[in-house]
């Protein structure tokens, strides 16, 4: 490749963060007007170099190139100078600001500083690219995760960059969502930008990349075209071995003469829900199914007692719940890991030691005094149980991997063996080799007589990981299957046509 053909260039790229090395020797080539593809587990690096070349991280050796010019004390501003922006895996948006203010924060229509009108019709022009349909003056802290990651899409689209880093788009996109951001990388692309494109999600790698670079702890493995790759052979060269990609054997169902540990009766909630009802038994895995703002996570919350309940009738371990708040809940053995870790599940300020231990401080505390030595040896369990890394009692999660956040989330709840466990989207923006753990976790946690309520984006993964499912849209249960019967195709066809049938226009 000439230089003229490089849109980036990194050579001998190193990064360590307290010690621990992050990237070693980090050599490659982007082509100009592609779309490039880094693959590779937690921890690989991959969001790392994403962030050196977007300016978020400085490289301690090595240079990184931008059309073939050296670039130095770098920064986010001075990268967006050179035409670089990055889409953060998680949201770099400020929440008190609506949709437009954000799209053009720091490039607001201005004439001699002072701010006039325009913004909203350079939101529609933007709008007609990417056709999100997002409403421009909605405040961002009240959209859903997946209408926050369309907004910081388009902010980094707005910005007119040269080069955009995209880490995990689609990690809370929809099937049809994602197909609408692969339309605007392909338009991208025949307009000559570059798209460096970070994913676990191989079957979109395939399918809209032209190379792809595999990373492994740290180091670059392999660049190549995407022609001629499977998911098999990126898997094997992310984790250095041969493997296959298997689902664990479900444990079997339990009768349906066993009492429920969790039940809900025509539950409506002032958040969208109406009646709504559903049964888990212990041991079981069920399954919630349907599109973004069908109504899934309101179902979780209202189940913690996040939400409460306006109307109908709440039971665990058959008994009412009048008014439940979270402390009742988790008092009663009902555990939720939500869809947002970093927001709702985590305290990135603290390491990873009380980050595991906050949700049964009681156990293992006498007289309100915490044993460190027993709080220590659990966490030193979790890390081993899950292979997180690094595997340090205080590690500071703010600087871990997404896949290892969610680990460290998931730990949390494992320790407290909970009845009834809530999983909204457990392997949102996690590698293979971590989703597999996670998916064996959840089966080990219903063998051991754990209900499991499973909600995920990836319909594959709530139909193969599920005894049974209930299918949902615009806040109501409309039907209910054995996961067995169901396929990706069939469900997605099912939840389409309900919503068309209760939104004719969404047909038009």
């Amino acid at each position: 490749m000439s230089p003229d053909e490089r849109a980036v260039s990194v050579r001998g790229v190193a990064k360590s963060f307290g010690g621990t090395r992050i990237l070693s020797d980090i050599s490659l080539d982007i082509a100009a007007g592609t779309v490039h593809a880094l693959v590779g587990e937690n921890g690989a690096g991959k969001s790392s170099l994403g962030k050196i070349i977007g300016g978020y991280y400085t490289p301690d050796e090595g240079e990184v190139s931008i059309f073939g010019k050296v670039v130095t004390r770098y920064s986010p501003r001075e990268a967006l100078g050179v035409g670089v922006a990055m889409i953060h895996q998680e949201l770099q948006l400020a929440p008190e600001l609506n949709v437009v203010q954000n799209v053009f924060l720091g490039r607001e229509s201005n004439r001699y500083g002072v701010l006039v009108k325009g913004d909203l019709e350079r939101f529609a022009a933007l709008e007609k690219t990417c056709n999100f349909g997002i409403d421009p003056l909605a405040k961002v802290a009240r959209l859903r995760l997946a209408e926050r990651q369309k907004v910081e899409i388009m902010r980094a689209i707005a910005r007119d960059a040269r080069v955009i880093i995209m880490d995990e788009p689609t990690s809370s996109l929809t099937e049809d969502e994602a197909d609408r951001l692969h339309e605007v990388i392909r338009l991208l692309k025949a307009q000559g930008k570059t798209v460096i494109y970070v994913s676990h999600f191989l079957d979109h790698i395939i399918a809209n990349c032209d190379n792809v670079t595999v990373m492994r702890d740290g180091h670059v493995v392999r660049t190549a075209p995407i022609a001629g790759e499977s998911k098999k052979s990126l898997v094997d060269s992310m984790l250095g071995q041969t493997s296959d990609i298997l689902w664990p054997e479900l444990p079997p169902a339990p009768d349906v003469s066993v009492p429920a540990v969790a039940e809900l009766r025509n539950v409506a909630t002032s958040t969208g829900l109406s009646n709504i009802s559903l049964v888990v038994r212990p041991g079981e895995i069920v399954g919630l199914v349907g599109l973004v703002g069908s109504g899934r996570t309101e179902v979780a919350r209202a189940m913690f007692g996040a939400d409460p309940i306006r109307s109908g009738e709440y039971y665990i371990d058959g008994k009412l719940q009048p008014r439940i708040k979270v402390m009742d809940a988790v008092a009663q053995g009902v555990a939720l890991v939500p869809e947002d870790r970093r927001k709702q599940g985590l305290v990135l300020t603290q390491t990873v030691r009380p980050n595991i231990s906050l949700g049964t401080l009681d156990a293992i505390s006498r007289g309100g005094i915490i044993s460190r030595s027993r709080e220590v040896q659990r966490v030193k369990e979790m890390i081993a149980h899950f292979g997180i890394v690094p595997g340090q009692v205080d590690g500071r999660v703010l600087r871990y991997s997404g896949g290892n956040q969610q680990k460290v989330l998931l730990s949390k709840w494992a320790v407290a063996r909970p009845k009834l466990l809530i999983l909204d989207e457990p392997s949102r923006g996690v590698d293979i080799g971590a989703r597999q753990r996670i998916h064996q976790f959840i089966v080990e946690t219903a063998r051991q007589g754990v209900g499991i309520l499973l909600i995920s984006s990836e319909l594959e993964e709530v139909i193969n990981l599920s005894h049974r499912s209930y299918l949902l849209s615009d806040g109501r249960i409309f039907a209910e299957e054995p996961s067995s019967s169901l396929t990706v195709e069939s469900a997605l066809h099912r939840v389409f046509l309900e919503q068309n049938q209760e939104h004719p226009e969404a047909a038009a």
